[in-house]
């Protein structure tokens, strides 16, 4: 039982810092590494974990990637500095069956996967949390930019206080129960520019490191590449079909290719500015057209995680905006939900590029509160 005698702590428990226990997840970066700072110089009882979660041999010297061998190097310095704990796991075999598997899986099918959501939603708020939780750990930290508010009723998810660096996407699939153990100490930092600068005043070696750009499975971006070492033969040739049935040439692998995308399609010397608009994976085609041929209003979604304060209800209309992929703002939109944890998302306005894989995330009209979200799951 909490001590009623003592104020809540920075972290939310009623007793001091040198009682509380945080496990806090280091990728590496200057991110974690200064939550792991910031906490341990508050005087809490500070257990730094590094996953590792891939073979990193390869991107060893790779500059952007997460969770690479130097990344291990640097979470392990950042503890011994401050001298905490610092344990390395290896999730290799959990990460490939949770999260890789499923990328080129999706990818094969026409989709365009969010490996990150899949991570975040399979390992570490799952396996990484439930260590946490062996290691008798009040709570876990994270250095994740999103921001968790205790509401009325319950622990609520908010996005961070910096829109630039706002992660929420990213994190949708956080269920409740998680979401009362987690911890996000830098969602209300204005800026990155203030991590920056509590990573110097600490002295961390990581605080002029570069952010991470790339999954850190695919560390050069070439995804193609990487499904194919997973999935061999999986560049099969096809063609490349204009939507009213021309066919306009050949390709190399349906993988290569997202809906949306205009550059490198391989069939220069037309009049017309073309995109990929669908892909059929069956057929091993690539649909090209006109841009007005990407722009839905009508989203359907499945495997949603719901965030609000009350049950969804099928039949009822539930006024709020959506994020359709990382990049874009929160879009009004009336979300319809129906049965088995699927749903319908009406835009107000048209949206071009909705791709099954995304996820579609929602939010609160009223404040910045994530209210959950779901997985894109056919052709608009």
């Amino acid at each position: 039982m909490p001590d009623a005698s003592h104020a809540l702590n920075s972290l939310g428990f009623a007793k001091p810092p040198q009682d509380t226990r945080v496990v806090v997840a280091m990728s590496g970066g200057v991110d974690s590494s200064v939550v792991a700072a910031e906490l341990s110089t508050e005087g809490y009882d500070v257990v730094g974990i590094t996953l590792q979660l891939y073979d990193h041999g390869a991107a060893l010297a790779k500059k952007g990637a997460c969770c690479a061998g130097r990344d291990i190097h640097d979470a392990r310095r950042v503890a011994e500095t401050l001298g905490f704990p610092h344990y390395v796991l290896d999730y290799e075999n959990v990460f490939k069956d949770a999260v890789m598997d499923e990328f080129a899986e999706s990818y094969l099918g026409g989709a365009t996967p969010v490996p990150c959501i899949r991570c975040n939603e399979r390992v570490k708020f799952k396996d990484l949390l439930e260590t946490a939780r062996d290691l008798d750990a009040d709570c876990m930290a994270t250095g994740h930019y999103i921001q968790r508010k205790q509401g009325r009723l319950k622990a609520e998810l908010h996005a961070a206080a910096d829109a630039a660096r706002d992660q929420s996407y990213f994190l949708f699939s956080t269920t409740q129960e998680q979401l009362d153990y987690l911890r996000f100490p830098l969602g209300h930092l204005p800026s990155k520019h203030e991590t920056r600068a509590l990573a110097a005043r600490h002295g961390l070696n990581v605080a002029d490191k570069p952010d991470s750009q790339d999954i850190c499975f695919v560390p050069d971006g070439d995804y193609a590449k990487v499904i194919e070492k997973l999935r061999p033969g999986s560049a099969a040739r096809g063609e490349i079909v204009h939507a009213d049935g021309r066919v306009l040439g050949t390709h190399s692998g349906v993988i290569h290719y997202t809906i949306g995308q205009r550059r490198g399609l391989g069939i220069g010397g037309l009049n017309e500015p073309l995109y990929v608009v669908k892909l059929d994976v069956d057929k091993r085609q690539v649909i090209v057209g006109p841009k007005d041929l990407l722009s839905t209003r009508l989203v359907p979604i499945k495997e949603i995680n719901w965030l609000g304060d009350t049950p969804l209800v099928p039949g009822e209309e539930i006024s709020l905006s959506v994020k359709v992929r990382s990049t874009r703002p929160p879009r009004e939109a009336i979300l319809r939900p129906l049965d088995g944890g699927s749903a319908s998302v009406e835009l107000f306005s048209p949206e071009a590029g909705v791709s099954p894989g995304q996820a579609c995330v929602f939010y609160s009209n009223e404040d910045s509160r994530v209210l959950g979200g779901g997985w894109i799951w056919r052709g608009a």
